[in-house]
């Protein structure tokens, strides 16, 4: 039993240290080909007014968009019980309030997943372009979330980017920083294991 345990613990470890690893070096990745569309991660939003996390994405994608770096932008995020406004939605304001025109923002307003972010992404470029073939994407999020993202993309179907935005609150502290990365490696596990995301 003891060499049981003992093995266990081992490839927690391991596991721990290749995806801490992974998370990390994903982290420092900012890849911006030119392509079919920018897609920004949602996050939480306040009667309709982005948090301070997600106005970083949001500006960051702006400002990707206005390098030409893709013609369109692809808002993503349903909404918590209760709430009037939807994430993706409240994204898509954001950015035509910025001089973003309406004809170059998608929105996707119904999931509440990283992995079902990017699987309505693709349901609405695909609605846009029937018969586009597979999407380019470059992903907009926080930088702990770069890897997990990419790889769902690609598990979707898409080629996808990583492009992380720097100025976001939560890579301000060291050790929340620390707290993200040890989720990341629970969520990819997760992923891993259920195929479905978080």
């Amino acid at each position: 039993m003891r060499r049981v345990l003992l093995g266990l613990l081992v490839l927690l470890l391991a596991y721990f240290a290749v995806t801490t690893t992974l998370v990390a070096r994903w982290m420092g990745k900012d890849e911006r080909p030119r392509v079919d569309a920018i897609v920004v991660l949602g996050a939480a939003q306040y009667d309709g007014r982005p948090s301070a996390i997600y106005e970083a994405r949001l500006e960051h994608a702006v400002d990707l968009w206005r390098d030409q770096v893709a013609p369109v932008l692809v808002f993503t995020g349903g909404k918590e019980p209760g709430d009037r406004f939807t994430e993706g939605g409240s994204g898509a304001r954001w950015a035509t309030e910025r001089g973003v025109p309406e004809g170059a923002v998608l929105t996707e307003e119904r999931s509440r997943t990283t992995y079902q972010n990017l699987a309505g992404a693709k349901r609405a470029l695909e609605r846009r372009d029937p018969g586009g073939g597979r999407p380019r994407i470059v992903v907009v999020s926080d930088p702990f979330h770069m890897f997990r993202a990419v790889k769902q993309a690609a598990d979707l179907g898409m080629d996808a980017y990583p492009s992380p935005t720097r100025t976001s609150p939560l890579s301000a502290s060291r050790l929340k920083l620390t707290e993200l990365v040890l989720r990341e490696d629970l969520a990819i596990a997760g992923y891993l294991l259920s195929g479905a995301g978080k």
